[in-house]
Protein backbone atom coordinates (compact mmCIF):
# COMPACT_ATOMS: atom_id res chain seq x y z
CA UNK A 1 0.00 0.00 0.00
CA UNK A 2 1.27 3.48 -0.88
CA UNK A 3 1.00 5.94 2.00
CA UNK A 4 3.96 8.21 1.24
CA UNK A 5 4.43 10.49 -1.77
CA UNK A 6 6.86 9.37 -4.46
CA UNK A 7 10.53 9.98 -3.76
CA UNK A 8 11.30 13.71 -4.01
CA UNK A 9 13.94 14.36 -6.70
CA UNK A 10 15.15 17.44 -8.51
CA UNK A 11 13.18 17.82 -11.77
CA UNK A 12 16.35 17.31 -13.85
CA UNK A 13 17.00 14.00 -12.07
CA UNK A 14 13.41 12.83 -12.57
CA UNK A 15 13.66 13.64 -16.29
CA UNK A 16 16.97 11.79 -16.52
CA UNK A 17 15.61 8.68 -14.83
CA UNK A 18 12.51 8.75 -17.03
CA UNK A 19 14.75 8.78 -20.11
CA UNK A 20 16.58 5.74 -18.66
CA UNK A 21 13.45 3.71 -17.95
CA UNK A 22 11.77 4.79 -21.20
CA UNK A 23 14.79 4.24 -23.47
CA UNK A 24 14.28 3.06 -27.06
CA UNK A 25 15.06 -0.61 -26.33
CA UNK A 26 12.57 -0.73 -23.44
CA UNK A 27 9.88 1.06 -25.44
CA UNK A 28 10.29 -1.37 -28.34
CA UNK A 29 9.97 -4.33 -25.95
CA UNK A 30 7.10 -3.33 -23.64
CA UNK A 31 5.54 -0.20 -25.09
CA UNK A 32 5.26 3.35 -23.74
CA UNK A 33 2.37 2.74 -21.33
CA UNK A 34 4.03 -0.21 -19.54
CA UNK A 35 7.42 1.55 -19.42
CA UNK A 36 5.87 4.69 -17.90
CA UNK A 37 3.92 2.55 -15.42
CA UNK A 38 7.11 0.81 -14.28
CA UNK A 39 8.88 4.13 -13.85
CA UNK A 40 6.08 5.58 -11.72
CA UNK A 41 6.04 2.42 -9.59
CA UNK A 42 9.80 2.78 -9.07
CA UNK A 43 9.42 6.35 -7.78
CA UNK A 44 6.65 5.18 -5.43
CA UNK A 45 8.27 2.05 -4.04
CA UNK A 46 11.60 3.81 -3.36
CA UNK A 47 9.90 5.96 -0.70
CA UNK A 48 8.49 2.89 1.09
CA UNK A 49 10.37 0.25 3.11
CA UNK A 50 10.48 -3.39 1.96
CA UNK A 51 7.85 -5.63 3.55
CA UNK A 52 10.41 -7.62 5.55
CA UNK A 53 13.66 -7.36 7.49
CA UNK A 54 16.59 -9.43 6.21
CA UNK A 55 19.07 -10.86 8.72
CA UNK A 56 22.32 -12.56 7.72
CA UNK A 57 23.02 -15.27 10.25
CA UNK A 58 26.60 -15.99 11.34
CA UNK A 59 26.44 -19.64 10.32
CA UNK A 60 30.23 -19.90 10.68
CA UNK A 61 29.61 -19.61 14.45
CA UNK A 62 26.40 -21.62 14.89
CA UNK A 63 23.80 -23.54 12.83
CA UNK A 64 21.00 -21.48 11.26
CA UNK A 65 18.28 -23.12 13.37
CA UNK A 66 20.15 -22.36 16.58
CA UNK A 67 20.52 -18.70 15.58
CA UNK A 68 16.88 -18.58 14.54
CA UNK A 69 15.81 -19.92 17.95
CA UNK A 70 18.06 -17.52 19.89
CA UNK A 71 16.88 -14.59 17.82
CA UNK A 72 13.26 -15.53 18.49
CA UNK A 73 13.91 -15.66 22.23
CA UNK A 74 15.69 -12.28 22.24
CA UNK A 75 12.97 -10.56 20.22
CA UNK A 76 10.29 -12.11 22.43
CA UNK A 77 11.97 -10.54 25.48
CA UNK A 78 12.09 -7.20 23.66
CA UNK A 79 8.39 -7.34 22.82
CA UNK A 80 7.41 -8.40 26.33
CA UNK A 81 9.25 -5.42 27.79
CA UNK A 82 7.51 -3.00 25.41
CA UNK A 83 3.85 -2.17 25.03
CA UNK A 84 3.46 -4.58 22.12
CA UNK A 85 0.40 -6.76 22.41
CA UNK A 86 1.85 -9.89 20.84
CA UNK A 87 4.98 -11.45 22.29
CA UNK A 88 5.88 -13.45 19.20
CA UNK A 89 7.58 -12.75 15.91
CA UNK A 90 7.72 -14.78 12.74
CA UNK A 91 11.24 -15.71 11.60
CA UNK A 92 11.56 -17.68 8.38
CA UNK A 93 14.64 -19.10 6.64
CA UNK A 94 15.09 -18.08 3.00
CA UNK A 95 14.44 -21.14 0.80
CA UNK A 96 17.50 -20.57 -1.43
CA UNK A 97 20.03 -18.68 0.69
CA UNK A 98 21.31 -20.81 3.58
CA UNK A 99 22.38 -17.98 5.90
CA UNK A 100 19.37 -15.65 5.59
CA UNK A 101 16.45 -15.21 7.99
CA UNK A 102 13.40 -13.13 7.05
CA UNK A 103 11.12 -11.24 9.42
CA UNK A 104 7.87 -9.70 8.14
CA UNK A 105 7.29 -5.97 8.65
CA UNK A 106 3.81 -4.98 9.80
CA UNK A 107 2.70 -1.86 7.98
CA UNK A 108 1.48 0.59 7.14
CA UNK A 109 -0.47 0.57 10.41
CA UNK A 110 -3.34 2.90 11.42
CA UNK A 111 -1.50 5.30 13.73
CA UNK A 112 -3.05 8.65 14.67
CA UNK A 113 -0.79 11.68 14.43
CA UNK A 114 -0.51 13.81 17.60
CA UNK A 115 -0.20 17.58 17.99
CA UNK A 116 3.15 17.35 19.83
CA UNK A 117 5.79 16.83 17.11
CA UNK A 118 9.47 15.91 17.00
CA UNK A 119 11.15 16.52 13.62
CA UNK A 120 14.06 14.31 12.55
CA UNK A 121 16.40 14.30 9.55
CA UNK A 122 15.49 12.28 6.47
CA UNK A 123 18.13 9.62 7.20
CA UNK A 124 16.82 9.16 10.73
CA UNK A 125 13.24 8.98 9.41
CA UNK A 126 14.22 6.23 7.00
CA UNK A 127 15.86 4.28 9.84
CA UNK A 128 12.65 4.54 11.88
CA UNK A 129 10.75 2.98 8.97
CA UNK A 130 13.17 0.03 9.14
CA UNK A 131 12.56 -0.55 12.86
CA UNK A 132 14.98 1.83 14.61
CA UNK A 133 14.28 4.15 17.53
CA UNK A 134 15.12 7.85 17.19
CA UNK A 135 18.64 8.58 18.37
CA UNK A 136 19.39 12.05 19.70
CA UNK A 137 21.72 13.19 16.85
CA UNK A 138 18.84 12.66 14.38
CA UNK A 139 16.51 15.15 16.13
CA UNK A 140 16.38 18.63 14.58
CA UNK A 141 13.27 20.10 16.24
CA UNK A 142 11.06 19.42 19.27
CA UNK A 143 8.28 21.09 21.25
CA UNK A 144 9.47 24.02 23.39
CA UNK A 145 8.66 22.36 26.71
CA UNK A 146 9.24 18.70 25.81
CA UNK A 147 10.16 16.53 28.81
CA UNK A 148 11.25 12.91 29.09
CA UNK A 149 8.13 10.75 29.17
CA UNK A 150 6.10 12.93 26.78
CA UNK A 151 4.29 11.09 23.99
CA UNK A 152 5.21 12.69 20.65
CA UNK A 153 4.71 12.17 16.93
CA UNK A 154 7.85 11.81 14.82
CA UNK A 155 8.03 13.50 11.42
CA UNK A 156 10.81 13.29 8.85
CA UNK A 157 12.16 16.48 7.25
CA UNK A 158 12.43 15.45 3.60
CA UNK A 159 14.38 18.39 2.22
CA UNK A 160 16.70 19.18 5.13
CA UNK A 161 15.13 22.63 5.56
CA UNK A 162 14.33 22.48 9.28
CA UNK A 163 16.57 24.69 11.45
CA UNK A 164 18.26 22.71 14.21
CA UNK A 165 16.74 23.59 17.57
CA UNK A 166 13.44 24.84 16.12
CA UNK A 167 10.25 24.33 18.18
CA UNK A 168 8.10 23.59 15.13
CA UNK A 169 8.42 23.03 11.38
CA UNK A 170 5.79 23.22 8.64
CA UNK A 171 7.96 22.36 5.63
CA UNK A 172 8.00 19.21 3.50
CA UNK A 173 7.72 16.41 6.06
CA UNK A 174 6.04 13.05 6.58
CA UNK A 175 4.69 11.30 9.65
CA UNK A 176 6.50 8.04 10.56
CA UNK A 177 4.95 7.15 13.91
CA UNK A 178 4.59 7.95 17.61
CA UNK A 179 7.01 7.46 20.47
CA UNK A 180 7.96 8.44 24.01
CA UNK A 181 10.63 11.10 24.56
CA UNK A 182 13.57 9.75 26.55
CA UNK A 183 15.23 13.11 27.17
CA UNK A 184 14.21 16.71 27.85
CA UNK A 185 14.52 19.25 25.05
CA UNK A 186 17.27 21.01 27.01
CA UNK A 187 19.30 17.78 27.02
CA UNK A 188 19.20 17.73 23.21
CA UNK A 189 19.88 21.33 22.22
CA UNK A 190 21.26 23.12 25.30
CA UNK A 191 24.37 21.12 26.17
CA UNK A 192 28.07 21.72 25.59
CA UNK A 193 28.69 18.06 24.73
CA UNK A 194 26.70 16.45 21.87
CA UNK A 195 24.02 14.22 23.41
CA UNK A 196 23.93 10.52 22.57
CA UNK A 197 21.58 7.57 22.98
CA UNK A 198 17.90 7.14 22.24
CA UNK A 199 15.96 10.40 22.08
CA UNK A 200 12.53 8.96 21.26
CA UNK A 201 11.60 5.34 21.86
CA UNK A 202 9.13 4.37 19.13
CA UNK A 203 5.98 2.70 20.48
CA UNK A 204 3.62 3.17 17.53
CA UNK A 205 5.67 3.22 14.32
CA UNK A 206 3.85 3.29 11.00
CA UNK A 207 5.89 0.22 10.05
CA UNK A 208 6.40 -2.21 12.94
CA UNK A 209 9.56 -4.31 12.89
CA UNK A 210 11.90 -5.39 15.69
CA UNK A 211 14.70 -3.15 16.86
CA UNK A 212 18.03 -4.96 16.54
CA UNK A 213 19.94 -2.53 18.75
CA UNK A 214 22.16 -4.81 20.87
CA UNK A 215 20.36 -8.00 19.78
CA UNK A 216 22.77 -10.92 19.16
CA UNK A 217 25.39 -8.60 17.59
CA UNK A 218 27.72 -11.45 16.60
CA UNK A 219 24.96 -13.81 15.42
CA UNK A 220 22.46 -11.67 13.51
CA UNK A 221 23.70 -9.03 11.05
CA UNK A 222 21.16 -6.71 9.42
CA UNK A 223 21.84 -6.65 5.68
CA UNK A 224 19.75 -6.06 2.58
CA UNK A 225 18.98 -9.30 0.74
CA UNK A 226 20.79 -8.39 -2.51
CA UNK A 227 23.91 -7.52 -0.48
CA UNK A 228 23.90 -11.05 0.93
CA UNK A 229 23.39 -12.50 -2.55
CA UNK A 230 26.60 -10.73 -3.69
CA UNK A 231 28.75 -12.80 -1.32
CA UNK A 232 27.27 -16.06 -2.56
CA UNK A 233 27.65 -15.01 -6.21
CA UNK A 234 31.33 -14.25 -5.60
CA UNK A 235 31.63 -17.86 -4.39
CA UNK A 236 34.69 -17.59 -2.10
CA UNK A 237 36.44 -20.84 -1.18
CA UNK A 238 38.63 -21.72 1.81
CA UNK A 239 42.30 -20.92 1.26
CA UNK A 240 41.78 -18.26 -1.40
CA UNK A 241 43.01 -14.67 -1.35
CA UNK A 242 40.17 -12.25 -2.00
CA UNK A 243 40.02 -8.46 -2.42
CA UNK A 244 37.07 -6.29 -1.39
CA UNK A 245 37.95 -3.00 -3.09
CA UNK A 246 35.41 -0.60 -1.53
CA UNK A 247 34.71 -2.45 1.66
CA UNK A 248 33.14 -0.12 4.24
CA UNK A 249 31.22 -0.68 6.43
CA UNK A 250 32.36 -4.29 6.07
CA UNK A 251 29.16 -6.32 5.85
CA UNK A 252 30.17 -7.98 2.59
CA UNK A 253 33.79 -8.33 3.75
CA UNK A 254 32.73 -10.27 6.83
CA UNK A 255 30.30 -12.36 4.80
CA UNK A 256 33.08 -13.36 2.39
CA UNK A 257 35.33 -14.41 5.30
CA UNK A 258 32.48 -16.38 6.87
CA UNK A 259 31.73 -18.19 3.58
CA UNK A 260 35.43 -19.16 3.42
CA UNK A 261 35.10 -20.55 6.97
CA UNK A 262 37.74 -17.95 7.92
CA UNK A 263 40.37 -19.92 6.01
CA UNK A 264 42.42 -17.81 3.60
CA UNK A 265 42.79 -14.05 3.38
CA UNK A 266 40.26 -11.29 2.74
CA UNK A 267 41.86 -7.92 2.01
CA UNK A 268 39.52 -4.97 2.59
CA UNK A 269 40.33 -1.51 1.24
CA UNK A 270 38.59 1.82 1.83
CA UNK A 271 39.68 5.45 1.59
CA UNK A 272 38.20 6.61 4.91
CA UNK A 273 40.16 5.86 8.09
CA UNK A 274 37.26 5.61 10.55
CA UNK A 275 35.44 3.25 8.18
CA UNK A 276 38.44 0.93 8.29
CA UNK A 277 38.18 0.94 12.07
CA UNK A 278 34.51 -0.07 11.71
CA UNK A 279 35.46 -3.01 9.46
CA UNK A 280 38.02 -4.20 12.02
CA UNK A 281 35.47 -3.90 14.82
CA UNK A 282 32.92 -5.94 12.85
CA UNK A 283 35.52 -8.59 12.06
CA UNK A 284 36.49 -8.84 15.72
CA UNK A 285 32.87 -9.04 16.85
CA UNK A 286 32.20 -11.87 14.36
CA UNK A 287 35.40 -13.73 15.37
CA UNK A 288 36.87 -13.47 11.86
CA UNK A 289 40.68 -13.44 11.78
CA UNK A 290 41.22 -13.76 8.02
CA UNK A 291 40.32 -10.11 7.32
CA UNK A 292 43.09 -7.53 6.77
CA UNK A 293 41.77 -3.99 6.39
CA UNK A 294 43.78 -1.07 4.99
CA UNK A 295 43.02 2.62 4.47
CA UNK A 296 43.86 2.95 0.78
CA UNK A 297 42.51 4.31 -2.51
CA UNK A 298 41.66 1.24 -4.60
CA UNK A 299 42.18 3.08 -7.89
CA UNK A 300 45.90 3.02 -6.97
CA UNK A 301 45.95 -0.51 -5.58
CA UNK A 302 48.09 -1.98 -8.40
CA UNK A 303 51.82 -1.74 -7.75
CA UNK A 304 54.09 -0.51 -10.54
CA UNK A 305 56.79 -2.72 -9.03
CA UNK A 306 55.97 -6.38 -9.72
CA UNK A 307 58.61 -7.48 -7.22
CA UNK A 308 57.04 -5.59 -4.33
CA UNK A 309 56.81 -7.93 -1.37
CA UNK A 310 54.98 -5.75 1.16
CA UNK A 311 51.94 -7.29 2.79
CA UNK A 312 49.66 -4.30 2.26
CA UNK A 313 48.68 -2.19 -0.75
CA UNK A 314 49.59 -1.51 -3.47
CA UNK A 315 49.69 -5.11 -4.71
CA UNK A 316 51.45 -6.72 -7.70
CA UNK A 317 49.22 -7.57 -10.66
CA UNK A 318 47.33 -10.89 -10.47
CA UNK A 319 47.47 -11.04 -6.67
CA UNK A 320 43.91 -12.22 -5.98
CA UNK A 321 41.77 -15.27 -6.73
CA UNK A 322 38.55 -13.24 -6.56
CA UNK A 323 37.77 -9.53 -6.48
CA UNK A 324 34.59 -7.83 -5.29
CA UNK A 325 34.04 -4.36 -6.73
CA UNK A 326 30.98 -3.13 -4.83
CA UNK A 327 31.39 0.26 -6.42
CA UNK A 328 30.65 3.72 -5.04
CA UNK A 329 27.45 4.76 -6.82
CA UNK A 330 24.56 7.21 -6.85
CA UNK A 331 22.63 4.95 -4.44
CA UNK A 332 19.27 5.50 -6.12
CA UNK A 333 18.11 1.99 -5.26
CA UNK A 334 18.13 2.49 -1.50
CA UNK A 335 14.81 2.05 0.33
CA UNK A 336 13.13 3.72 2.02
CA UNK A 337 14.35 7.00 0.56
CA UNK A 338 11.75 9.74 0.48
CA UNK A 339 14.04 12.44 -0.82
CA UNK A 340 17.28 12.83 -2.76
CA UNK A 341 18.58 16.38 -3.05
CA UNK A 342 21.45 15.59 -5.40
CA UNK A 343 21.86 17.40 -8.71
CA UNK A 344 22.04 15.55 -12.02
CA UNK A 345 25.77 16.31 -12.14
CA UNK A 346 26.23 14.52 -8.81
CA UNK A 347 24.09 11.57 -9.90
CA UNK A 348 26.15 11.17 -13.08
CA UNK A 349 29.57 11.67 -11.46
CA UNK A 350 30.28 8.04 -10.52
CA UNK A 351 30.80 6.37 -13.90
CA UNK A 352 34.44 7.57 -14.40
CA UNK A 353 35.43 6.46 -10.88
CA UNK A 354 33.79 3.07 -11.39
CA UNK A 355 35.81 2.59 -14.59
CA UNK A 356 39.08 3.49 -12.85
CA UNK A 357 38.26 0.89 -10.20
CA UNK A 358 37.40 -1.64 -12.93
CA UNK A 359 40.84 -1.18 -14.52
CA UNK A 360 42.52 -1.85 -11.17
CA UNK A 361 40.27 -4.83 -10.42
CA UNK A 362 41.06 -6.58 -13.70
CA UNK A 363 44.79 -6.07 -13.26
CA UNK A 364 44.75 -7.39 -9.69
CA UNK A 365 42.75 -10.51 -10.61
CA UNK A 366 44.56 -13.75 -11.39
CA UNK A 367 43.92 -15.59 -14.64
CA UNK A 368 40.85 -17.82 -14.23
CA UNK A 369 39.83 -15.57 -11.33
CA UNK A 370 36.34 -14.23 -10.62
CA UNK A 371 35.35 -10.56 -10.56
CA UNK A 372 31.96 -9.46 -9.21
CA UNK A 373 30.74 -5.91 -9.86
CA UNK A 374 27.76 -4.56 -7.92
CA UNK A 375 25.94 -1.30 -7.16
CA UNK A 376 22.89 -0.22 -5.17
CA UNK A 377 21.55 2.06 -7.88
CA UNK A 378 19.07 1.83 -10.77
CA UNK A 379 20.71 3.79 -13.61
CA UNK A 380 21.88 2.21 -16.86
CA UNK A 381 25.09 4.27 -16.88
CA UNK A 382 26.35 2.68 -13.66
CA UNK A 383 25.06 -0.82 -14.38
CA UNK A 384 24.43 -2.35 -17.81
CA UNK A 385 26.37 0.35 -19.68
CA UNK A 386 29.37 -0.36 -17.47
CA UNK A 387 29.11 -4.05 -18.34
CA UNK A 388 28.97 -3.31 -22.08
CA UNK A 389 32.01 -1.04 -21.67
CA UNK A 390 33.91 -3.64 -19.61
CA UNK A 391 33.30 -6.44 -22.12
CA UNK A 392 34.60 -4.20 -24.92
CA UNK A 393 37.54 -2.83 -22.92
CA UNK A 394 38.72 -6.12 -21.39
CA UNK A 395 38.56 -8.99 -23.93
CA UNK A 396 39.81 -11.29 -21.13
CA UNK A 397 36.47 -10.93 -19.28
CA UNK A 398 33.43 -13.12 -19.94
CA UNK A 399 30.08 -12.94 -18.16
CA UNK A 400 29.22 -15.91 -15.96
CA UNK A 401 25.97 -17.38 -14.58
CA UNK A 402 25.11 -16.30 -11.03
CA UNK A 403 24.06 -18.53 -8.16
CA UNK A 404 21.68 -17.75 -6.59
CA UNK A 405 19.83 -15.76 -9.25
CA UNK A 406 16.66 -14.51 -7.55
CA UNK A 407 16.49 -11.02 -9.08
CA UNK A 408 15.40 -10.03 -12.59
CA UNK A 409 17.69 -10.06 -15.62
CA UNK A 410 19.54 -6.98 -16.82
CA UNK A 411 17.68 -3.97 -18.19
CA UNK A 412 17.39 -3.19 -21.89
CA UNK A 413 19.07 -0.05 -23.19
CA UNK A 414 22.81 -0.70 -23.19
CA UNK A 415 22.99 -2.77 -26.38
CA UNK A 416 23.67 -6.06 -24.58
CA UNK A 417 22.37 -9.29 -26.11
CA UNK A 418 19.46 -11.23 -24.55
CA UNK A 419 21.97 -13.93 -23.49
CA UNK A 420 24.16 -11.34 -21.75
CA UNK A 421 21.17 -9.73 -20.01
CA UNK A 422 20.07 -13.11 -18.64
CA UNK A 423 23.49 -13.52 -17.01
CA UNK A 424 23.09 -10.22 -15.14
CA UNK A 425 21.04 -9.80 -11.98
CA UNK A 426 19.07 -6.59 -11.46
CA UNK A 427 16.87 -6.33 -8.38
CA UNK A 428 13.94 -4.27 -9.67
CA UNK A 429 11.31 -3.71 -6.94
CA UNK A 430 9.07 -1.82 -9.36
CA UNK A 431 8.41 -5.03 -11.33
CA UNK A 432 6.54 -6.57 -8.39
CA UNK A 433 5.46 -3.47 -6.47
CA UNK A 434 1.71 -4.16 -6.89
CA UNK A 435 2.13 -7.91 -6.32
CA UNK A 436 3.81 -7.86 -2.90
CA UNK A 437 0.72 -7.86 -0.71
CA UNK A 438 0.76 -9.67 2.59
CA UNK A 439 -1.24 -12.52 1.05
CA UNK A 440 1.86 -13.71 -0.82
CA UNK A 441 4.22 -16.02 1.13
CA UNK A 442 7.05 -14.03 2.70
CA UNK A 443 9.94 -15.79 0.88
CA UNK A 444 8.29 -15.09 -2.49
CA UNK A 445 7.69 -11.45 -1.56
CA UNK A 446 11.26 -11.08 -0.33
CA UNK A 447 12.89 -11.86 -3.69
CA UNK A 448 11.00 -9.05 -5.43
CA UNK A 449 10.44 -6.46 -2.70
CA UNK A 450 14.09 -5.46 -2.29
CA UNK A 451 16.21 -2.37 -2.63
CA UNK A 452 17.26 -1.56 -6.19
CA UNK A 453 20.53 -3.41 -6.81
CA UNK A 454 22.72 -4.77 -9.62
CA UNK A 455 25.21 -7.65 -9.86
CA UNK A 456 27.48 -8.87 -12.68
CA UNK A 457 29.92 -11.79 -12.47
CA UNK A 458 32.97 -12.16 -14.74
CA UNK A 459 35.63 -14.79 -15.34
CA UNK A 460 39.08 -13.61 -16.39
CA UNK A 461 40.23 -15.89 -19.21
Amino acid sequence: MSIFPRISLKPEVTDYLRSVFLNDEVLAAVGHQEAECRFQKLLTCLSHPPSYTCVRASTHLAPLEEIRHKLGEELKKQMCSSSAEEASVQILPHPQIPDVLLLPVDGPRPVEQLSSEVVVGAQCGSAVLRGAHVFVPGIVASPKYMKAGDVVSVLSDLDGRCTRGATSFQGNRVFVGNGVAQIDRSGIFCTDEPAKGIGVRMVEPLYQSPSFDGVLPNMAFLQNLPSVVVGHVLGPRPGERILDMCAAPGGKTCHIAALMRDQGEVVALDRVRNKIDRIRQNAQMLHLRSIKAYCFNSTRAVSSDPTQGAEGPPFPPESFDRVLLDAPCSGLGQRPSMSCTWSLKEICSYQPLQRKLFHAAVRLLKKSGVLVYSTCTVTLAENEEQIAWALETFPCLTLQPQEPHIGAEGMLGAGLSPEQLRLLQRFSPELSWDQTGTAAPLPRRADGDTIGFFIAKFLKD
